[in-house]
């Protein structure tokens, strides 16, 4: 799968066609808060965890399946819930993890939660699916446009037979919405509570792009500060407490610890990032650590070296490293560009505590939003 998405989906020669899906939803996005806005008297407390984790759900539905299909509001909580439910269980413990026998009776619920959240994802994604086949096997699409053309049109050297399967297509879903969407609620919220960290932000969009056109694709390497500011994020505030379990193909030794063949290797990504031997003050929010006095110095997400862990590295590493940094480095900028950002009344700091049952802000990150750049500038209905 890894090396169809690199050869076939996210290749080179689609990276235009990948950038100009994300920069419609964030268009889309920066709008939508706009008109919030608008019919609030200028401003408005906006909702930040369901307004970015919109914005990535819709940034891979339109490189999937070509189009924003969930137009009705409540069409997408369902979905983006059913999504964030699979996700929740990928590294929840179960006792039948270690006594498997008693799988059958799901004693704690989880295959209950999971089948229902995947009945209601295949609920959205199965009749796309079954449209386009049709349209290929009637003549009605003939050449390739987005990844579902790409995947369905991929056969099996040894069979002939199509290589898609809707596990491929839910995997794709997931591994977009989560990672992209927690990083700036949390940069967003940690920069609240130090407002000099928001005008610098806002200080770097200024020079760097202006005020007069919202920032583009090609202004990101430039927007170092920014980019800090998401690269802590990821840092300080990991998506989850592990990597995805892997196996170990042959017997090894690694830091002095024999590892069989076959062992199922985890990774914590809290331990990394806090790690006090590499980070001094693991536990504090400073941006300005990732940045060097070298002009020439451009801060990129992802780190080789592992001393953080965003998106991985190497071999196993994620492959939509470049989709991935350019989706969420948009996101960030747009809304710093596009709005000031405060508390809202009556609150005098965002609570910055996790929730108990995962690495999410305990609480969605609400936070006043207020138009900072001319009328025209937003993008019309």
């Amino acid at each position: 799968m890894k090396r169809i998405l690199v050869s076939s989906l996210i290749s080179s020669n689609r990276h235009a066609w990948i950038t100009s899906k994300i920069a419609e939803e964030a268009d889309y996005m920066v709008r939508n808060i706009f008109n919030q806005c608008k019919n609030s008297t200028s401003t408005s407390i906006v909702n930040i965890r369901t307004t970015t984790r919109h914005y990535c759900a819709n940034v891979i539905k339109s490189v999937i399946f070509g189009k924003r299909f969930f137009e009705d509001v409540e069409e997408e909580e369902e979905h983006g819930t059913a999504l964030f439910t699979i996700l929740a269980h990928i590294h929840t413990l179960s006792i039948s993890d270690f006594l498997p026998w008693i799988k059958v009776f799901d004693l704690d619920g989880h295959r209950k939660e999971v089948t229902q959240a995947l009945t209601m994802v295949r609920k959205y994604h199965d009749p796309q699916i079954k449209d386009r086949i049709h349209m290929w096997e009637n003549g009605l699409k003939t050449e390739q446009v987005d990844f579902l053309d790409v995947l369905l049109m991929l056969k099996d050297e040894k069979n002939g037979k199509p290589m898609l399967t809707i596990a491929e297509i839910q995997d794709l879903m997931i591994a977009t919405v989560d990672n992209p969407s927690n990083a700036v609620e949390w940069a967003l919220a940690e920069m609240i509570n130090k407002p000099e960290m928001l005008v610098r932000a806002r200080e770097e969009l200024d020079i760097i792009v202006g005020k007069e056109r919202l920032v583009k694709e090609f202004d990101l390497p430039k927007l170092n500060y920014i980019k800090a500011c998401i690269r802590e994020a990821f840092r300080l505030h990991p998506v989850a407490p592990f990597n995805v379990p892997h196996a170990s193909i042959e017997h090894t030794t690694v830091g002095g610890y024999f590892i069989p063949k076959g062992s199922q290797i985890l990774i914590s990504r809290l331990e990394i990032g806090r790690n006090p031997n590499v980070w001094e003050e693991p536990l504090k929010f400073k941006p300005e650590r990732h940045l060097k006095k070298s002009a020439s110095f451009e801060v990129v997400l992802s780190d080789p070296e592992l001393n953080l862990f965003s998106f991985g590295t190497g071999r196993r590493g994620c492959p939509g490293v470049a989709m991935g940094s350019t989706m969420t480095i948009l996101m960030m900028a747009r809304l710093l560009q596009g709005f000031t950002w405060t508390l809202p009344p009556n609150i005098s700091k965002i609570e910055l505590i996790e929730s108990k049952n995962d690495l999410f802000l305990a609480k969605p990150l609400l936070a006043c939003a207020k138009p900072r750049l001319p009328n025209n500038v937003y993008p019309k209905c």
